[in-house]
């Protein structure tokens, strides 16, 4: 018989059936049994878990879209090589990605910090500096948060809110077959970046006398240590009239994100390898490092792009954009998620991409 201590009381388990590691399912299998016993009782709710964010009715013309993000040293970043004011930055951008994603503008953020007893106050200051200046770029209010002591180093969680039309939401479940599947920027940066700053960490760890060499990386470790949210292709795609049938943002992956709009969808994606947009940089990069760049773009993460889906007529207002990249098209769901190489070969398309509950 096991049993735990809970507020003081002891509490006995007798289920002596096998219990399953977080990682045999990871981290959206997890999510999908924590959701199968949550109900939706307030009829305010119009979206709850299982998109980029939640939906809430505002009023007959408005939504209101709510997002958290955490980011947990060690798990998500390395203070040995990210500067603070940066790390309040991209923890700003990690969450109203999400609004973006959802065609809606972020308005306000809280956020939440835990912090060890290494931390002084113009440490803690200049993280805030950079959530700031997230703040000013974006146009968001940062309203409130919480602090609190943490044993186990620095955590910072951003609530995001913001608001879009009723008629403008887009979630990811409305892709239709024969839409184009359509990407902003390109892809494998970051994970590049990340890369190099492990490496120069590994060479510094193994002879402190040689000074990290970060020359030449920097789009790589921008696209790391300090990304944007997607509001210039936000931008683009309201002046150019066109609304996205299914939208996601570019966190864990490309081809995760192709999934989870596929499966939302219920529909199939065929995505072409000579389609995926590669930055020369990354080639160079990953060739250097011995990576496959394709390999980087399905499977790096933290590019934080959109992935999106249009309807064929809206192929004449992007044709000739180069902010867009058309990579595949939707099918029948029949058919599945396929990855086709430049060779002409298909291949079920897998989610390799970032999965915080993996095992490293």
């Amino acid at each position: 018989m096991t049993y735990f201590y809970l507020c003081g009381m002891q509490i006995f388990d007798n289920n002596k059936s096998e219990k399953t590691p977080i990682s045999n399912i990871g981290e959206f299998g997890l999510i999908d049994e924590l959701k199968k016993n949550i109900d939706i009782s307030n009829s305010q709710t119009v979206k709850g878990i299982g998109d980029d964010a939640a939906v809430i009715k505002l009023d007959d013309k408005n939504l209101q879209t709510i997002s958290k993000d955490l980011l947990i040293e060690g798990i998500h970043f390395d203070l040995s090589y990210t500067p603070l004011k940066h790390l309040g930055y991209k923890s700003v951008v990690v969450s109203i990605s999400d609004i973006y994603s959802m065609n809606a503008k972020p308005e306000y953020i809280l956020v939440g910090i835990a912090l060890s007893n290494r931390f002084t106050v113009e440490a803690v200051k200049e993280i805030y500096e950079g959530i700031n200046l997230a703040c000013k770029k974006y146009d968001i209010d940062f309203i409130g948060g919480d602090t609190t002591s943490s044993t186990s180093g620095l955590m910072i969680s951003v609530t995001s809110i913001g608001k879009v039309k009723n008629k403008e939401i887009v979630y990811r479940s409305g892709a239709k077959k024969n839409d184009l599947v359509v990407a902003s920027g390109d892809f494998g940066a970051a994970f590049l970046g990340l890369q190099i700053l492990k490496r120069e960490k590994q060479i510094f760890i193994d002879n402190p006398k040689v000074q990290p060499d970060l020359s030449g990386h920097d789009y790589i470790l921008q696209r790391q240590l300090k990304p944007e949210a997607a509001l210039k292709y936000i931008k683009i795609l309201h002046e150019l009239k066109i609304k996205p049938t299914a939208m996601i943002d570019v966190s864990d992956g490309l081809s995760s994100e192709i999934i989870h709009i596929a499966k939302n969808s219920k529909v199939g994606i065929n995505v072409y390898e000579e389609k995926i947009p590669i930055d020369h940089t990354v080639m160079n990069i990953a060739s250097e490092l011995n990576l496959n760049p394709i390999f980087c773009a399905l499977n790096g993460g933290e590019d934080y792009e959109l992935l999106f889906t249009i309807n064929q007529k809206e192929y004449k207002k992007i044709e000739k954009d180069p902010d867009f990249t058309i990579l595949g098209h939707v099918t029948e769901k029949s058919e599945g998620i396929n990855f086709v190489t430049a060779d002409g070969n298909s291949h079920p398309l897998d989610a390799k991409g970032w999965d915080s509950y993996s095992e490293k």
